[in-house]
This record gives C-alpha cells, structure tokens and sequence, in this order.
C-alpha cells in the first residue's frame, strides 16, 4: 500500500493505511511505500496495490496506477476522490472504492486470492474502527512528524458549500467507541496526540465525554473544531482538562456575507468578527490554527490583505490562507460550473498547467492571478520572521506553558520554508521506466 502525493517535509502518519493495515489477515504481508519521502519500488513482486487518492493527490495517483498495471499488478483506489467523482477514478484503476473502506477491505482481499476483483466496492459508513487499533509498524522509519494521528468521529453535520468531507459523509457524523479510543491510546502509551476528526466537537455532548475519559491519560493532544465550541463553556474547560492544546478552526472569513455565501453555520450566529469567540479561545490557553478560504463571492485583493492583518493582531498560533477550491461534485463546484467560472476545463487536478495554490475559477470582483498573488503574499505575510515574534508574545496561549511555545517555534519555521517550496508546484511527475 502507498500514499500517492507531492513530497511534503510536514508529512504526517497516513492514518486510513494504518488502519486497512491493520485489518489485513496475517498470512498477507503488508508493505507501505510513501510517495511523499521515498521512491515507489514498481518492479519489487506484489498482488495487490491500494492506494488512497485524495483530490490533490489524484494525478500523481493515476501514475501510479498505470506503472503497476503495466507490470500486471491490480491496483485497488480508494478514498475520499474517487469516492467524490468515481467515474474518473474507475479509469485508471482495477477496482474502486466509494465509501469507506473497512467493511469492504477484507472483501477485497478474498476477491484478490481468487483472481475475482470487483470494478467496484461500496464501503458502508458506521462506526469507525471497531475494536481495530491503527497498524502503527508500517509508519515506522518514514520521518513523519512527532504527532500520533487517531480518530474519535468521521464526519461533520454541517454542509459548507465548499466541503468535500460533508459530500462524502453526507452530513453525518460516525463516532468510534470512546472505550477503543482510550484504549488505544494506552496500548500504543501515545503521548502527543492529533485526533483528524473532520469536527470532532459537531456533537458537543459526546464530545465532552471524551474529554472527561481523557483526562486521566495525561496526554497532550490538538484536533479540528468549528468556533461555535465557544458557546459551551462547559467544554472548553473539559477540553483545557484533557491536555488540548489547541485545535485547527475554519474561519473562512471575517466577512458575514461571505460566511452566509457558503452556508458556514457555526460561524455565523452571533457573529461579530470573531473577538469574543477569540477571547474565549485565549482564556482557555487555546493555540489557534486558523483556516482562511480566499476568493468567496465579497472577497477582493484588499480583502485579502485584511485577512492576513486580522490573523497577525490576534496572534494565531499558525494560519492556513487557502485559496477557496471546487473540490469534484460539491455545492461550490456545481454553482461555478453553472456560472461558466470554473478554469482548467473544470478538472483543475488533472491539467498538466494547474500549479498548487493557483486559483482554478473566475473569482468576482479581481483576477484568478490577482487571487493567486494576494493568497501567496497573506501567507508570506503571516509567516515572516517579524510577524512569528510579534505574535509568539501571547501569555495566554503560547507562553502558557512551556510545551506550547517550543510547538510554536518548532512548526512556525517549518510552515514558512513549505510556503516557499510549494508555492507553484505541479501535480504528479514522471516515473521511472
């Protein structure tokens, strides 16, 4: 199994092949290659090659595929990708898979041992992982970051315009046994700790009695939440408990009409720019991880600029200023299909000229280019040396602890070099022969 993607210096554990890994039978020898950090061995003798595509990662996938099916090797597709557009994913691959693929997996397996793949697997969505603990062998030596990933929920009950997760889940959150979760955690003594929920406080309650079945364990541990988290306090001190250090938050924008453009829900009630939400945040030593979408239907270059200013004054812990992406078969991407504005044919991910971070649609009031360049200098901005030390003085957040400020000068410099090396790049490359 492998991850087909761009080579990235900020890699993290591939979690979804831990998994599968795990629930692969014994007598099947299990080997994980990471396109990220390694070259694919095409020609080392194997039966079967998985791969998980996400939408980034589609083309240099698909290279992938057609180098193992040239040497007779079936190659089974899966993720969030091909589950979005299978159409196109069936094309370059023996057999796909549309959901999730742990109720399917061991299906396909048989189906390997007896030369009988089908073109097709629907996985169903459930709990995840039941009594399955990550496959954590196969990460080992690959130089991924010091984080542990897990997963507590799988999707989210919000339907953003511009999410691909909430296509996928179809607004729907599955939640894995909290007793496995603890479990896990103790059985492989993980100490830092990022659980990849797509939204993992979407149900507040049972979020909070994860936080309270965490708080013994003593670990460290960051996630992804809406900002709507704030209205409970209740929560955010069970969170603040349990070792959060602080979670990736989507504020798309600080402009309501734009939020309301895309159906952002938490983010617009009692909507007042963010600051009492902000201070909540600060009040509970919460290191904030911002993610900006660039290019909604209000956006302008000014606009963008003052996102940038926004995120430096209130001292953000790490931004992410992404340009707004038609992500295959979601709301956004059907609206701007209709409008004539998607670029690119409307297979940005596939063309041979798209570059990462260049804007694949016709925004309204500046140029896809003017976009591009606004979006590149608000992360520069955001991410130079002068705005790194302004924003570390914070003794609510990061100097709250000292585990907190060595996290931020640790990633701060490493997102800034990865600014400068991606900016531009393109998908896929060649293969060796």
């Amino acid at each position: 199994m492998m991850e087909g993607a761009y080579v990235d210096e900020a890699r993290m554990e591939p979690l979804q092949l831990g998994v599968l890994a795990a629930l692969t039978p014994k007598d099947i020898e299990v080997v994980m290659y990471d396109d990220r950090m390694e070259d694919v061995p095409f020609d080392e003798k194997t039966d079967l090659v998985a791969i998980t595509v996400e939408t980034y990662t589609a083309k240099r996938s698909y290279e992938i595929s057609k180098e193992y099916q040239k040497r007779g090797v079936a190659v089974v597709l899966g993720g969030m990708h091909p589950t979005l557009i299978p159409q196109e994913a069936s094309q370059y691959a023996d057999s796909i898979v549309i959901g999730d693929a742990e109720t399917v997996w061991k299906d396909i397996i048989f189906d390997m041992k007896e030369g009988k793949l089908k073109k097709v697997y629907k996985g169903e969505f459930g709990e995840p992982q039941p009594g399955v603990f990550t496959d954590r062998d196969i990460f080992k030596g690959k130089g991924y970051l010091p984080l542990s990933l897990i997963q507590f929920t799988r999707g989210c009950k919000y339907n953003c315009q511009f999410c691909a997760s909430s296509v996928y889940f179809k607004q729907k959150q599955y939640c894995r046994k909290i007793a496995d979760v603890v479990a896990e955690i103790k059985a492989h003594k993980l100490k830092l700790v990022f659980f990849v929920d797509d939204n993992i406080v979407a149900n507040k309650e049972r979020a909070k009695r994860l936080f309270k079945a965490l708080i013994p364990l003593k670990i460290k541990w960051v996630s992804q939440a809406s900002i709507d988290m704030t209205e409970d306090l209740e929560l955010m001190e069970l969170m603040k408990q349990s070792g959060c250090l602080g979670n990736v938050i989507g504020f798309e924008s600080i402009n309501i009409d734009n939020l309301r453009s895309v159906s952002k829900v938490p983010n617009i009630r009692g909507f007042n720019i963010y600051q009492e939400q902000i201070e909540i945040l600060r009040k509970y030593n919460q290191q904030t991880w911002a993610a900006f979408t660039l290019g909604h239907e209000y956006d302008t270059v000014d606009t963008v600029k003052r996102v940038s200013e926004f995120a430096i004054k209130n001292k953000f812990a790490f931004a992410a200023f992404n340009i707004l992406m038609p992500y295959p078969n979601t709301p956004l991407y059907d609206k701007l299909k209709s409008e004539g504005r998607l670029l690119y044919n409307g297979k940005w991910w596939l063309d041979d000229s798209y570059r990462f971070n260049y804007t694949p649609f016709k925004p309204k009031s500046m140029t896809a280019k003017q976009l591009t360049e606004a979006a590149y200098q608000a992360r520069k901005k955001f991410n130079s040396p002068i705005s790194i030390i302004k924003r570390s003085f914070d003794l609510k957040t990061h100097m709250s602890s000292l585990l907190r400020y060595i996290v931020y000068f640790q990633y701060n410099p490493l997102i800034r070099k990865e600014i400068y090396k991606k900016q531009g790049m393109l998908f896929g490359k060649k293969t060796k022969k």
